[in-house]
């Protein structure tokens, strides 16, 4: 299959990569504009255990579903509160207040456990309708379909809405947290309340004995706390940071539907989560010696060149998850000077039409710096993706 009528040549040199190389040959597989359709078929649909444990979809033709992250498997019931008899003394007063505290504490405790467990069912429940249609979608990108399809647009859709009801359920997991935190403060407070009664003179031994008692709940039931604390807030944080990566991956896939094709999984995956500094250039990029890594060449309209950028992209990514990107609108500079600023401007639109594409595959946009510049010798206008 040739190169020259696709208008896009893809190059790669060990010397691009600083010390990395690759493994296969330097020159990437000649694309044709026919409409692609991979060979591989999909996996099974997911099946998310007690943790929502991972999923894997759709790997002969690149496309990775992320593995769900393990929620906690935590019981927090607490437990109990033994009864007292009133001794009549003021010490034996408080501590009936203070075991009156800790029975509300350990009510509120035990709803707010009620309300995890809950909600991890729902969650893992939203999460299977979500990976089962994800998966079906990915499956039929893998054989090819037709450009926006509208049975996969209709699927892409309730994914979306799966994925909305996934961050309800944990916005509502992160409300959970939030009481759980103030009943973690009150159980501090009653422990050192508990303490400080045995230094309250008038107190006979029977005070001492239940307070005793009440002490060693208190104190049981705030290391309960404290577990239900901290497991919240790791399933917090764990299933957060699992629905952004997910919102990028429905990015390129809503990209994969427009063109009928499946990519793979985003960028943002195989790239270091902190993005750096903003890299964007006001002037032109000094190119010179530099081969490129991508060349796209319009010489005709509606060239495909989102599955090549992708693939080129994610393999250089792989081998360097922090790289930078250098991308050139170039023009050629003959034809007069009207033409030339004709040509420009519209090699500008390309390349920005080519960020957007990188965008959609989730590569953080500060990832790639953008100029322009004019070119003697070329006849149509190019976009040229270098590797910095």
């Amino acid at each position: 299959m040739g190169l020259t009528k696709l208008g896009i040549s893809m190059l790669t040199a060990a010397s691009l990569l600083s010390g990395c190389s690759f493994t296969d040959d330097s020159l990437w597989p000649s694309l044709t504009g026919e409409d692609p359709a991979g060979q591989a078929t999909a996996a099974p649909p997911p099946q998310l255990a007690q943790a929502a444990a991972g999923t894997q979809a759709a790997q002969g033709a690149g496309q990775a579903v992320a593995a769900q992250p393990p929620l906690g498997t935590g019981d927090f019931t607490p437990p109990g509160v033994t009864p007292g008899q009133s001794t009549g003394t003021y010490v034996g007063k408080q501590t009936e207040e203070l075991r009156s505290d800790l029975s509300r504490l350990q009510g509120s405790l035990g709803q707010q456990n009620g309300q995890l467990q809950n909600l991890r069912t729902t969650l893992v429940e939203n999460s299977q309708r979500y990976h089962g249609t994800i998966a079906a979608v990915n499956a039929r990108l893998q054989v090819g379909t037709t450009p926006g399809n509208p049975i996969l647009v209709q699927q892409f859709k309730s994914a979306q809405s799966d994925l909305d009801r996934i961050a309800q359920d944990i916005d509502r997991m992160n409300n959970l947290l939030n009481a759980v935190a103030n009943n973690s403060t009150l159980s501090n407070y009653l422990s050192e309340s508990a303490r400080a009664a045995f230094g309250v003179s008038g107190a006979v031994d029977e005070d001492h004995r239940q307070l005793a008692i009440l002490e060693d709940e208190v104190n049981r039931t705030a290391v309960l706390i404290d577990r239900l604390l901290k497991e919240v807030t790791e399933d917090v944080r764990r299933q957060t940071n699992y629905v952004t990566s997910e919102r990028s991956n429905l990015n390129l896939m809503s990209a994969g539907i427009k063109s009928g094709e499946i990519y793979g999984g985003s960028l943002i995956n195989k790239a270091m989560a902190s993005a750096g500094p903003a890299v964007a250039a006001s002037g032109p990029l000094d190119t010179t010696g530099r081969r490129p890594l991508v060349v796209v060449r319009f010489d005709r309209p509606d060239v495909p060149y989102q599955q090549a950028l992708y693939s080129a992209v994610s393999k250089v990514l792989e081998r360097r998850p922090n790289a930078l990107f250098d991308l050139v609108a170039v023009a050629p500079a003959a034809g007069g000077q009207a033409r030339v600023a004709l040509n420009s401007g519209k090699a500008r639109r390309h390349a920005e039409n080519i960020l957007r594409s990188l965008s959609e595959m989730g590569l953080p946009p500060a990832r790639v710096a953008v100029s322009a510049k004019t070119q003697p010798g070329i006849k149509t206008n190019e976009v040229h993706l270098y590797l910095r």
